[in-house]
């Protein structure tokens, strides 16, 4: 049966409503829907539909929704690498949050008063048919009007944040898994180190749903097929009045709701005293609470053990109480697969100011007709408050996820470059902004006015164009600058450094060959694979060869730098022992061309692994060996990046040495922050010189202890670059992911000795920036380096009364140095919408993008706060945003109901699982370098590489016919959702997991892995077979193709039902409690409606 259809046919309810303008009224009518067995408590309200906003002309806008948060993941043991490779972490600016709330103790279940129905309020309104009897009205359940869609969940087990019960110890249970490294021979294969994602395209979202309204019945009587649940004992539907600013004024019958989700129907008296005893009803599938659908979108039979929904009502079964059915909460996967078939087949056009983009999870194409693409900018809300006073009440974040190189999708053209010639760029005289499509031409086009700052600028001559009969130049679409939200200018001279164009960049290998490293085989394997990756550095354009050089150096205690100068017959070594004193004891001959110095280069990489076989040394420096890159590029100088492949904890004497700082004994206590902080401030000072000299780098490490990541991590960070990391790496298991990582990484278009600056129209300012990167002042973001996957994250705050009519702009500058050496400037533009009303502004979020900042923002704070302070403030400000749409904006409805706004409505199941990830309530088997490297790794993600990351993609391998050729539908994280018979694939953008149910049949177990039967499956298996059947073909096919979507290598590990690894994998079935206490998300929801309440109240 198909989740997407629509709910159940209902009776009508109530008179006609008012309707918003712009919107066209369709009648109730539906098509027949599955039921599910009743609910105790009543329908928990679910999603609400956001207000939507009358649509511009030509286009129809649907609700937002919000997008699949990726989930969190716990470690084990160096046994698997699950989180292998992270992008950067970020930088702080800016003070952190103090905002602290109130939480339940954590032994105090949640969920300890039964809930009413979740309501999600449409954005639509339809006409309503004749009154009810007055049977239906008395003792109101909720009804409730939705214009999401919810999909099933069984409910997940256990409640509340306590500790976990009776749980084996994670640590040392499972030999083979260790989330974020691989394993010692004998133990299964690490977990991959994911990649974050690159690929996943947005949905678009959908025009707008219609609502559906439910009418329960009295309390005693039977129960009717198309009833939602029931409210709390003794609450009746009153509420506060609500302001309702977008209704046409019309006569006043029962309120009409506003997105969310709300109840329809008029106040009836409370239900008896033992109505909680009555079966309550299901939440609605497509965002309120009513009869529920089928278990997943696209799947034809319930999995055993979830509820068999058929199109015909059964009979009612009851539930224990206080326990909120989990089919009828929001479900993130209804909301990804509605936004995909609403949005997913047209462009999206972005010539219309304040459109909120179809969400990350669906593909689509975008046409540039005057603002930037999503691609490059997400907004957490697309019409922004016009006061102060508005934003502090709603308490929804202002930011922006930029990524100014993303790389784009060949169907889309990349940004034009545009030169002026000796010129340079138009600019305003006054702020600065650069020539966009807002800028109005005055005067006959001799004049300018600036859309940030109003000032009147006048037009060079050689810029001058006639204005037509609208007042637009007459050249303006032959002008990227005049017509396109992003495009390029080429930099003038004045633009460079030292009034000097630049040099083209330099990368530098820097390779650790200490007794650890050898002994690995990692030094063999990678001089190996350089000789052929040194032919795929970046070039521009159709380049014949790339204008990088390169240059090689080895090291353990000291340094050891090589000649490798096209006119030497072998290469020559020059050690440099005095560490401490760090200088580059050759010019000539240590960056080269890899062309002319090919021969020289093969005979260096084929000695190194022989002159270095029989080391004893274990001791390495660290900081000395970025010191020497720094200085080798300042002295060639040009920009570049330093690639660095180190195994241990630098102890040897030098600067930067370190101690083994590790303590489990601070988790939970107020010292915990230092675990996050660096060690020791050199690093930072080292960081800052080589942001100076334009050097970035990347860390690649292999550890097989602690190595205290917070603190080597820090100049990746600073300047840019990218840390990866494989523990307990073994060539036998990790050599692939390395391999592919590096290769990546080597590969991509990098832009060097960047300087990106935010400059907003007057109203709102750039107060906090978040990612990789360092600030030396409040405005200018500085980059050693800048890739297509690294995001800059800002948060925009009030200082001056907004415009509806004129909106606000944003306009992102990037100054940078091409992989050929060119300077640029990149430009992205974007117009949002601002609005008066609350209703407009939870009418335009975008819940993917809110929660990308929330978790990043979480992340910074626990540098300086205790991680429980942390999580309270979450989700203090996660009940403020939903209480103000509550009380401002929703229908007046019972207490005891939950009403989500429409385009919120999964901000809670994402919330609680950023609140679960292992940086903010570890397990036991997590290790303090693993928190530190998700940390630093979460600050630079995108918008789609947090939502996988915090809730992870679950697909059905044997459930969908073996000829499709479509990727399977995915299914909620949650264990009940797993059948023994079918096998599942998991993804989180660093994992892949295929978990074998114990039922499987024995010619799927042959087909895939190429033995007899369940039992000889291996655990932890890491590559499959390569058979010629369809079922193995469809299978590795679909792992190709998610890793190639991801920005870092997804190792497999194969995962059997009821062995010890099955514990890794259901760490990241987000919707379940988790073994740390993480409550889950039935669970949270209940606990978000308490403080709710008590927000309320």
């Amino acid at each position: 049966m198909n989740v997407n259809q629509s709910a159940p046919p209902v009776p009508p309810y109530g008179q006609p409503q008012p309707v918003y303008p712009g919107y066209h009224q369709s009648s109730y009518g539906g098509q027949p829907g599955s039921t599910a067995p009743p609910n105790t408590y009543g329908v928990y309200n679910g999603p609400v539909p956001g207000y939507q906003q009358t649509p511009p002309p030509g286009v129809s806008r649907a609700p937002p929704s919000s997008g699949v948060p990726p989930a969190s993941t716990a470690q084990v043991p160096c046994g698997q690498g699950a989180y292998g490779q992270f992008g950067q972490g970020d930088v702080q600016n800016g003070p952190s949050s103090t905002v602290q709330m109130q939480r339940l103790p954590g032994s105090q279940p949640f969920g300890s008063a039964p809930l009413a129905p979740v309501v999600s309020q449409p954005a639509v309104l339809q006409p309503y048919g004749p009154p009810p009897t007055s049977a239906q009205v008395t003792a109101q359940l909720a009804g409730m009007q939705i214009s999401g869609s919810v999909t099933p969940a069984p409910p997940p087990s256990g409640l509340g944040y306590g500790p976990p019960t009776s749980l084996a110890p994670a640590s040392g249970s499972f030999p083979n898994a260790g989330l974020y490294g691989s394993c010692p021979q004998g133990q299964a294969p690490p977990l991959s180190q994911a990649q974050g994602h690159s690929g996943a395209q947005p949905p678009q979202r959908s025009a707008p749903q219609q609502a559906s309204s439910f009418t329960p019945q009295a309390s005693g009587g039977p129960r009717m097929p198309s009833m939602t649940g029931p409210l709390l004992p003794g609450q009746s539907f009153g509420g506060p009045p609500v302001n309702q600013p977008n209704h046409v004024s019309s006569p006043p019958p029962p309120q009409a709701p506003h997105p969310g989700t709300q109840m329809a129907g008029p106040p009836g008296p409370p239900p008896s005293m033992h109505s909680s005893q009555q079966q309550g009803y299901q939440l609605q599938q497509n965002g309120s609470f009513g009869p529920a659908r089928g278990p997943q979108p696209n799947y034809g039979s319930p999995y055993p053990g979830a509820p068999a929904f058929g199109s015909q009502p059964g009979p009612p079964q009851s539930l224990p109480p206080k326990r909120l059915d989990p089919d009828a909460i929001p479900s993130p996967i209804q909301v990804i697969e509605d936004d995909r078939n609403n949005r997913g087949s047209e462009p999206f056009v972005t010539g219309v100011r304040g459109q909120v983009p179809p969400l990350v999870t669906t593909n689509f194409l975008v046409k540039d007709q005057g603002n930037a693409s999503p691609r490059y900018i997400r907004c957490t809300s697309y019409n922004i408050p016009c006061t102060s006073d508005m934003a502090k009440q709603a308490q929804v974040p202002l930011a922006a996820v930029i990524k100014p190189l993303a790389r784009l999708p060949p169907e889309e053209a990349s940004p034009y470059l545009v030169d002026h010639g000796e010129s340079g760029p138009l600019r305003c005289n006054r702020c600065k902004a650069y020539m966009c499509p807002f800028m109005q031409f005055v005067e006959g086009g001799r004049r300018f006015q600036c859309c940030f700052c109003s000032c009147i600028n006048d037009v060079p001559p050689q810029y001058f164009q006639h204005l037509d009969h609208t007042g637009k130049r007459v050249d303006a679409y032959d002008r990227p600058e005049l017509s396109l939200g992003s495009y390029e200018f080429l930099a003038t001279v004045d633009y460079c450094k030292n009034n000097k164009f630049p040099s083209p960049p330099a990368f530098i290998f820097m390779i650790d060959v200490s007794y650890n490293a050898i002994r690995s085989g990692l030094v063999r394997l990678l001089c190996e694979e350089l000789k052929s990756l040194l032919d795929f550095l970046p070039r521009e354009g159709g380049a014949e060869e790339s204008a990088i050089r390169v240059g090689f150096v080895t090291y353990n205690k000291v340094l050891h730098f090589y000649n490798v100068k096209s006119s030497l017959a072998q290469p020559q070594m020059m050690v440099v022992s005095d560490v401490a004193d760090m200088f580059v004891p050759l010019l000539d001959g240590f960056l080269v061309n890899v062309n002319e110095s090919r021969a020289v280069i093969i005979s260096l990489l084929d000695q190194i692994p022989e002159m270095f076989a029989d080391t004893r040394e274990t001791e390495t420096v660290f900081a000395p060996v970025i010191q020497a890159g720094m200085e080798a590029l300042k002295a060639a100088e040009c920009a570049g990046k330093l690639f660095i492949f180190h195994t241990s904890l630098p102890i040897a004497e030098a600067p930067g040495k370190l101690k083994n700082r590790d303590d489990r004994k601070l988790i939970n206590t107020d010292k915990e922050k230092t675990l996050f902080q660096p060690q020791t401030g050199a690093y930072q000072a080292l960081a800052k010189e080589c942001v100076a000299q334009g050097c970035c780098v990347d860390l690649f490490l292999f550890p097989n202890q602690y190595v205290d990541v917070a603190t080597l991590s820090v100049v990746p960070q600073l300047t840019g670059g990218s840390v990866y990391k494989y523990t307990c790496f073994q060539v036998e298991n990790d050599q692939e992911r390395f391999m592919s990582d590096l290769r990546r990484d080597v590969e991509k278009v990098v832009g060097f000795d960047a300087v990106m600056r935010v400059r907003t129209s007057t109203g709102i300012r750039a107060v906090d920036f978040f990612g990789a990167f360092y600030m030396s002042n409040t405005t200018d973001v500085e980059l050693a380096g800048l890739d297509g996957e690294k995001t800059v994250t800002v948060e925009f705050k009030h200082d001056d009364r907004l415009n509806e009519e004129s909106g606000a702009i944003l306009q992102c500058a990037l100054l940078y140095t091409s992989c050929a050496g060119q300077r640029r400037l990149r430009i992205h533009n974007l117009a949002l919408n601002c609005c008066t009303q609350l209703a407009d502004l939870y009418r335009n979020c975008e819940t993917d993008t809110l929660i990308n900042y929330m978790a990043k923002f979480a992340y910074r704070g626990v540098l300086n706060s205790p991680v429980k302070t942390v999580r309270d403030t979450l989700i203090t400000q996660c009940a403020q945003i939903l209480a103000c749409y509550r009380k401002n904006c929703a229908s007046p409805s019972s207490a005891g109901q939950l009403i989500l706004p429409e385009c919120m409505k999964l901000l809670p199941v994402y919330l609680n699982c950023v609140l679960k990830s292992d940086v903010l309530q570890p397990g036991a088997e997590v290790t303090t370098d693993d928190r530190a490297y998700v940390r630093q790794l979460v600050t630079s993600m995108d918008v789609a590489e947090t939502n996988v990351f915090f809730y992870p993609r679950l697909l059905p391998l044997t459930k969908s016919p073996i000829e499709s050729t479509t990727e399977p539908p995915a299914i909620r994280a949650s264990e009940e959702r797993l059948s023994n018979g079918d096998i599942y694939l998991l993804e989180n953008g660093l994992n892949l997991f295929i978990w074998v149910g114990a039922g499987v049949q024995q010619g799927v177990v042959q087909s895939l892995f190429s033995v007899s039967s369940f039992s000889q499956i291996t655990s932890g298996l890491s590559i499959l077979p390569v058979l010629d059947n369809p079922l193995s073909k469809k299978v590795r096919g679909l792992i190709d193709s998610l890793r190639a979507q991801r920005s870092r290598y997804m190792k497999l590990i194969v995962v059997k039902q009821e062995d010890k690894l099955e514990m890794l994998f259901k760490h990241f079935l987000v919707e379940d409690k988790s073994l740390s206490g993480g409550a889950s998300y039935v669970d949270f929801l209940c606990h978000m409606h308490k403080e709710i309440r008590q927000l309320l109240s």
